[in-house]
């Protein structure tokens, strides 16, 4: 069974959050690695954070 983890954030908390992950997943891309997994948890952030 998964674990789930719950953390509350900020909205600039979330912000930089996102903002560290995307930059994060342009180095990646740079360097021609998957960005699959770094996706997938930004798209997460994202859809929580508009609540």
């Amino acid at each position: 069974m998964e674990r789930k983890i719950k953390i509350k954030f900020t909205s600039f908390e979330c912000n930089l959050l996102i903002n560290g992950m995307n930059e994060f997943r342009n180095m990646l891309l740079a360097e021609e690695l998957p960005t699959e997994d770094v996706d997938e948890l930004l798209l997460k952030i994202i859809d929580k954070s508009e609540h």
